[in-house]
């Protein structure tokens, strides 16, 4: 059995964040484990308070996992600073992380930030580097890239420029486009526009998490990027057509409908 990890905070309305992560794993029958960023007060309509952990304390878990179940790939979502940044840097490279997939996550679906201003540096310095691809949104790309992202032409300008600083591949999601949601991967100087159907559904917590870590887990069995994409694309589709219907704003996604 595949082993995955998921670094982030939590949602305990279980949408997205860690919660999330691990229903996809359990979705694609992998064995899901979790080093908890921060405990996150969110639920379908916002967010309303963010604990970090320390640092120290995020470091210890780390060890923990991987001195024991080392992981076939890693998913990494929300860090909200750049001390946390640091760390979990630190411990891949000591460790050597493989198959990691980092979502950005800067602004959440509801348009609450997640990440204090100063981490973005760091996280573009030190962290996006060592991911074999990154997944931003239209609005997290704008961050990353410094440029307007609204369309098609402008998502392949910032891809070019995130895709100049990091070794790895650049997903820029096309789910704020007007007409469609598709997807631009950028990778080895190529871009592969990978269409989606709008789905008519409002309920769309946590598609960011659910997708990446599917990602993780197609990379973990040995699919290369493209396919891993396609893969995660068809099960995020699925997810968000199976229509649950749950909390009072953005509800979550039905991450178990195959089973």
């Amino acid at each position: 059995m595949k082993k995955l990890l998921t670094i982030a905070g939590t949602d305990p309305s279980g949408g997205a964040g860690i919660q999330a992560d691990l229903k996809t794993f359990a979705a694609h029958k992998t064995y899901g484990m979790s080093v908890i960023t921060s405990v996150v007060a969110q639920n379908t309509t916002g967010v309303t308070n963010v604990v970090d952990l320390s640092p120290e304390f995020i470091g210890e878990q780390l060890d923990a996992v991987f001195t024991d179940i080392y992981p076939d790939a890693i998913k990494i979502g929300m860090i909200s600073n750049e001390n946390i940044i640091r760390v979990i840097v630190e411990k891949l490279k000591e460790y050597g992380g493989k198959n990691i997939v980092v979502d950005p996550v800067m602004v959440s679906t509801s348009g609450n930030s997640l990440m204090k201003s100063t981490a973005t540096k760091i996280l573009i310095q030190e962290l996006l580097p060592l991911a074999d691809i990154i997944t931003p949104n239209m609005l997290e790309a704008k961050l990353l890239s410094s440029i307007e992202v609204n369309n098609r032409k402008d998502m392949e300008e910032a891809a070019r420029i995130i895709g100049k600083i990091i070794k790895g591949a650049v997903l820029v999601k096309g789910g704020h486009l007007k007409n469609c949601a598709d997807d631009l991967l950028y990778m080895d100087g190529k871009f592969y526009w990978l269409e989606g159907e709008r789905i008519v559904n409002p309920n769309t917590h946590g598609t960011g998490c659910t997708l990446s870590s599917a990602i993780a887990v197609n990379l973990a069995k040995g699919m290369d990027i493209l396919e891993s994409v396609e893969e995660a694309k068809e099960y995020l589709a699925g997810a968000i057509k199976a229509g649950l219907d749950l909390g009072k704003g953005r509800g979550p996604l039905d991450h178990l409908y195959r089973l």
